[in-house]
């Protein structure tokens, strides 16, 4: 019996592995094709498709997933238009949100993202009635090391080693666990953050622009249990790239 809970747990894990990692190739090649479009498919005159160009193959997007993002991008083969959406709301307890989405039909989403809110507790926000509380920010997260993020954390004069290496590099903000470590950048430099954290032996879970709270709210174990069910149920939508919200445990 105890055999089949751990395979189960493993498929379970296995199966949520393999959905995030769908997600991610879905996501750059939308995020792809849009700068593509907008810049041109050459990526040494293009900065923004270079940079998301990196970003995806640091989660293992196959080249041919990109190479045909771009010639969507720019008319080589045919496909609909994405564009980028952001959509504001509010959940339970009054938390506020912000849904990004990457589509090829707006109204679809739209539909999509009021209809997820209403069934988990939450409601549509008209635009700029959230937008006001986050700012545009670089985050990197990332887990491992070489000398392992756990050993590192509880070594205070490594973790100090590691803080003053990273201010250099631009980080504003730091927070770490015994898994992983979020950088917080201005708009410039969470590529240098990326770029360092490789070098020492870091896998990189996620980089790049995000919405951040300017203050948090906090909320009991209750709430943030729905917050949680809100956001998944958001994340498994197609055309939702990216959730945020200010609300954190009390």
């Amino acid at each position: 019996m105890s055999g089949h809970s751990k395979w189960h747990n493993i498929k379970v894990r296995k199966m949520a592995s393999d959905a995030k990692k769908g997600k991610a190739y879905t996501k750059y090649a939308r995020l792809i094709q849009i700068a593509a479009r907008e810049g041109g498919g050459d990526p040494g005159k293009n900065t923004k498709l270079r940079t998301l160009i990196e970003s995806a193959k640091s989660e293992s997007v196959p080249n041919a997933n990109i190479e045909r993002a771009i010639k969507n991008g720019t008319g080589a083969l045919k496909g609909e238009a994405m564009q980028e959406v952001t959509y504001e709301g509010y959940g339970p307890s009054g938390a506020a949100f912000i849904i990004e989405c990457l589509t090829d039909n707006r109204n679809r989403s739209l539909s999509n993202v009021k209809l997820i809110l209403t069934k988990n507790g939450g409601r549509f926000a008209e635009s700029g009635s959230v937008l006001w509380m986050f700012e545009r920010r670089g985050v990197v997260v990332a887990s491992g090391g070489d000398a392992g993020l756990g050993s590192v954390v509880k070594d205070a004069a490594a973790l100090e080693s590691l803080e003053l290496e990273l201010i250099d590099k631009g980080a504003e903000d730091f927070s770490t666990s015994d898994e992983h470590i979020q950088v917080v950048t201005d708009m410039t430099h969470w590529a240098n953050v990326r770029d360092f954290l490789k070098t020492k032996g870091f896998t990189i879970e996620s980089a790049g622009l995000q919405f951040v709270a300017k203050q948090t709210a906090p909320v009991d174990g209750h709430t943030m249990l729905k917050l949680e069910a809100l956001t998944a149920a958001l994340e498994e939508d197609e055309d939702v790239s990216e959730v945020h919200t200010n609300a954190v445990i009390a």
